[in-house]
């Protein structure tokens, strides 16, 4: 599982984005009430599968509340369809609401423990973990879902624990160099 647990502190990052900014998660999480961290790829079934859903709830939670951000971390060498420049095409072909920052050297992902993809860490105002693991419970059935990130993001919203803190990310491995 993760480096981090629940109620620990964000680690710090700065990545470039698909669209040539540096993006720090100070800056992101600045004056928010949660923030999402999905590790994400360009290439993963899994993230494919669950990337409409993963818009659809980042657009549904835009606003003064919520920050977004997907980080790629994986080897773009040996996988060159996570590489940046495949990173700004699937941005705009899939109309990302976030932004998509890209993780050349793997730091960010050893510092969280992150370790698939998608893998989303939901912390609150202080930055403080509150959620961590996949989106829901079924990549290929959004009808028969239970969802995890909504219920934890109202909960985080209105000051609560989530239901459910924890559940194992579903996915494609990062592809470490």
């Amino acid at each position: 599982m993760a480096n981090i647990k629940i109620g620990d502190a964000a680690p710090q990052f700065e990545l470039p984005g698909v669209d040539g900014q540096i993006y720090g998660l100070r800056d992101l999480s600045r004056e928010k009430d949660a923030t999402a961290v999905i590790f994400m790829c360009n290439h993963c079934p899994y993230v494919l599968a669950w990337l409409d859903r993963l818009i659809a709830i980042a657009k549904d939670y835009a606003g003064p509340g919520v920050a977004f951000a997907g980080i790629n971390s994986n080897d773009a060498i040996k996988y060159p369809s996570d590489s940046l420049e495949a990173m700004k095409t699937l941005a705009v072909e899939r109309g990302l609401s976030f932004p998509y920052l890209h993780d050349e050297t793997q730091q960010v992902a050893q510092a969280y423990g992150a370790v698939r993809t998608p893998e989303i860490f939901l912390f609150d105002r202080d930055l403080r973990l509150r959620y961590h693991g996949a989106p829901d419970s079924n990549y290929d059935d959004p009808q028969g879902a239970v969802p995890y990130l909504r219920p934890a993001l109202d909960a985080v919203l209105s000051g609560r624990d989530p239901d459910i803190i924890e559940t194992p990310p579903v996915g494609c491995t990062i592809k470490w160099k």
